[in-house]
């Protein structure tokens, strides 16, 4: 039989093509392989906001990182979800503005208000505040309430004698003791997330944040001792 011989060309072009088929193939193998890595990993879920956020750490908040544990406590289940009031929204404001954004607490700001210290408030710096919620301010007797929020000097006295010139983890509140804007002692007991204040104010929402406070909500107002 006589034997054909292809054009150099063809047979390059033919040689080719047999190479290529078989590349392909392996080229889409791995295409098919990565789509199904693809499709059988599912993406990285969101990372939650905080329930609390206590927002610590956030953009728009000074608050340190490490103060962002989430608030404990069963008052704690009152504070709205979302908007200014929320956790995150607190933990953007200044304490005497987050405070006023939140229902629980509105008792105090008015008190904060009426002795003039917003503006002190808000501009400290890493400080704690122990917030007496409204159901606290309610177990005072409403003429000795009204007696007090009408008596400036007094009011001052009994508001800063609740705020700590420093921020305090709950941890720090086990067994503590610290100097007050009003210059006595508060003292703190407790551990995990039951404390109390002044061996009887319990903390009912505690390690909240603001963006220059960190806040443990109280059921019972705190008097400062007799000078």
């Amino acid at each position: 039989m006589k034997t054909i011989r292809l054009p150099r060309t063809i047979a390059t072009v033919a040689a080719v093509a047999a190479l290529a088929i078989p590349l392909a193939a392996c080229g889409d193998d791995k295409d098919d392989s990565a789509k199904k890595t693809e499709t059988s990993t599912p993406a990285s879920a969101p990372a939650a906001a905080p329930s609390s956020a206590a927002g610590a750490g956030a953009p728009g908040s000074s608050a340190p990182a490490d103060m962002a544990s989430t608030p404990f406590g069963s008052a704690c289940a009152s504070v709205p979800a979302t908007g200014a009031g929320s956790f995150t929204g607190m933990a953007k404001d200044p304490v005497a503005t987050a405070a006023s954004n939140n229902p629980a607490l509105s008792t105090l700001v008015a008190a904060v208000k009426a002795a003039g210290l917003v503006d002190t408030l808000n501009t400290a710096q890493n400080i704690t505040v122990f917030a007496p919620s409204n159901d606290a301010f309610a177990k005072v007797p409403k003429d000795a309430l009204d007696k007090l929020l009408a008596d400036k000097d007094m009011l001052t006295k009994v508001l800063t004698y609740h705020v700590v010139g420093q921020r305090l983890a709950p941890a720090k509140l086990d067994n503590g003791s610290f100097e007050t804007l009003e210059k006595q002692m508060v003292t703190t007991k407790g551990s995990g997330t039951m404390y109390t204040v002044n061996d009887a104010s319990k903390v009912v929402c505690g390690n909240v944040q603001t963006s220059n406070a960190t806040v443990y909500i109280v059921d019972t107002v705190l008097m400062p001792p007799a000078s």
